[in-house]
């Protein structure tokens, strides 16, 4: 049953898979579960090994988190996309906490990350793929930490409403103002101050609904 659900997934979005041998393709089947998580459910906390999340559906956010409980997003998992951050068991060299939350309700493909780590230890082309997989998210995190350390804050927000605006295909950002702080790692205040100057200046709509792009060449000019 397992090998049927999953293997299909597996062939698709591992480039190992026809390089390591049947055992161990039917191994990684066996300790592989699919899970729903709901809205604001919290899938990974700390230096836990929960495995190797593959996402087939909604969205996941990690982010770092101070000892005063402050947060920082360092990037969102949507479909198709991996995380190799939650098996620290696999990447022994990620000495930092992360956290994972559900964003919507999703439904993930988890691999046990002691088995991951297992068949890592004895298949470099395992170890390759898991340590390329994260080291393509750590541009993700740098660019967080550009954007946090020497960029303004109507030039973060631009560039957060154009990229969400391109990756949902739509002009209507569907998002609180909490959620987009909590993103681009600011503060509630800060956005809705921001927003609503943006609105006075025409190049945004602000509702109970969201934010709607109204002039996006001038948005656009924001993040030059």
């Amino acid at each position: 049953m397992e090998q049927n659900l999953f293997e299909p997934i597996y062939r698709e979005i591992f480039p190992f898979w026809n390089e390591i041998s049947e055992s161990d393709r039917e191994l990684i089947c066996r300790n592989s579960f699919a899970v729903n998580y709901h809205n604001g459910a919290n899938i990974h906390s700390g230096e836990e090994c929960s495995g190797v999340i593959f996402v087939r559906s909604g969205s996941l956010r990690l982010y770092m988190m101070s000892e005063d409980g402050k947060d920082i997003t360092l990037y969102r998992l949507h479909s198709g996309d991996m995380c190799m951050l939650s098996a620290s068991c696999v990447l022994r060299t990620i000495t930092f906490d992360v956290f994972i939350d559900a964003e919507e309700d999703s439904e993930c493909y988890v691999v046990s990350g002691s088995v991951f780590a297992e068949l890592s230890s004895r298949n470099p082309q395992i170890r390759i793929f898991a340590l390329e997989t994260a080291v393509s998210r750590f541009s993700d995190v740098m660019w967080v930490m550009q954007q946090i350390l020497f960029m303004s804050m109507d030039k973060r927000l631009a560039i957060f409403l154009l990229d969400e605006s391109s990756r949902t295909g739509s002009d209507a950002i569907t998002l609180t103002h909490e959620q987009i702080a909590r993103y681009i790692g600011s503060a509630r205040e800060v956005v809705s101050r921001m927003l609503k100057y943006f609105a006075s200046e025409g190049i945004v709509e602000v509702s109970r609904k969201g934010v709607k792009i109204i002039d996006k060449n001038r948005l656009r000019k924001l993040t030059l």
